[in-house]
C-alpha cells in the first residue's frame, strides 16, 4: 500500500474518548472527559498540576485504566472489548499489541538503562519482527540522525544529557512507524522540526510558548474536567472561559 494509499484508508477520527472517568481513591482525576482528536492533528493538552493531563494521555494505551467510559484509537476500543453491552478487558498480549501501534515518549523517558541509544530504537521492531535485523538498524541510524543524536547510537543513556536521552526517546517512538505519537512533557528537544507531518500527536505541556507554535488545536483541563478548547489563538490568545484567562495570566 502507497503512503497515500494508507492515508486515505485511516479513519478520520484518530482518537475518541467518551465519558472518560477516573479516580485514585476519593481523587477524581478525570471526571466524565469526552474529546475526539481528527487523524493527522497536533494536539496541545494544557492545565495545571494536578489537572489530569498525564492520566488522560495515559488512558488513550491503557497504561490507565479508566473507571467508566471508554477510548478508541482508528476505530478501535483500546484494552477492553465489548461482550454483551459490557466493556471486558483484554489479555496483556493483546493490549501489548496495541500498545505497539501507539509511541510514547514517558516525561523521564524510560530508557532502558543496560542498552546503547541504537539498541533501545532497535529493541521493539526487532521484538516485533517487522524486518530483517540489518533493515531495523539501518532504520533506527536513520531516525537518530534525524533527531540530532547520530555519534550517541553507542552510547548508554546515563551518558547522555537530559534533552539528548529525550531525543533517543523520540526516535524509539518513531521506530515502529506508529499512527499516534503521544508526549508527556516533552521539553525543547521535540521543536517544530520533528512533528511528523501526518501523525497524530497528543503533546501535554506546560510550555505554552510551545503548544501555540505546534498544536492545531489547544485542550485546557482543569480538574479532570476539559474547560475549553479550539485553536491557540482562540485558547491561549483570547480564552472565554474565566479560568482559562487566570491560568493563561500566570503562566504568560
Amino acid at each position: 500500500m502507497t503512503a497515500t494509499a494508507d492515508r486515505l484508508a485511516r479513519p478520520v477520527t484518530a482518537v475518541e474518548i467518551r465519558k472518560a472517568t477516573k479516580s485514585y481513591g476519593p481523587n477524581r482525576v478525570l471526571d466524565d472527559v469526552s474529546l475526539t482528536i481528527p487523524t493527522g492533528q497536533v494536539t496541545a493538552i494544557i492545565g495545571p498540576s494536578g489537572s489530569g493531563k498525564s492520566t488522560l494521555l495515559r488512558t488513550i494505551n491503557h497504561l490507565d485504566k479508566l473507571d467508566l467510559g471508554y477510548v478508541r484509537v482508528f476505530g478501535d476500543l483500546v484494552g477492553v472489548r465489548a461482550h454483551r453491552g459490557r466493556l471486558r478487558e483484554l489479555g496483556e498480549g493483546a493490549i501489548r499489541a496495541q500498545r505497539a501501534r501507539i509511541g510514547f515518549v514517558f516525561q523521564n523517558f524510560n530508557l532502558f538503562p543496560h542498552l546503547s541509544v541504537l539498541e533501545n530504537v532497535t529493541e521493539a521492531p526487532n521484538a516485533h519482527r517487522r524486518d530483517q535485523k540489518p533493515v531495523v538498524r539501518e532504520r533506527a541510524l536513520a531516525l537518530l540522525e534525524r533527531v540530532g543524536i547520530a555519534d550517541k547510537a553507542e552510547a548508554y543513556p546515563r551518558q547522555l544529557s537530559g534533552g539528548q536521552q529525550q531525543r533517543a526517546a523520540i526516535a524509539r517512538a518513531l521506530a515502529l512507524e506508529p499512527q499516534l505519537i503521544l508526549f508527556d512533557e516533552p521539553t525543547s528537544a521535540l521543536d517544530s522540526e520533528l512533528v511528523c507531518t501526518g501523525t497524530t500527536l497528543i503533546i501535554v505541556t506546560h510550555e505554552i510558548g510551545f503548544a501555540r507554535e505546534v498544536a492545531d488545536v489547544v485542550v485546557f483541563l482543569d480538574h479532570g474536567r476539559i474547560v475549553e478548547q479550539g485553536t491557540a489563538a482562540e485558547v491561549i490568545d483570547n480564552p472565554q472561559h474565566p479560568r482559562t484567562r487566570e491560568f493563561i495570566g500566570k503562566v504568560l
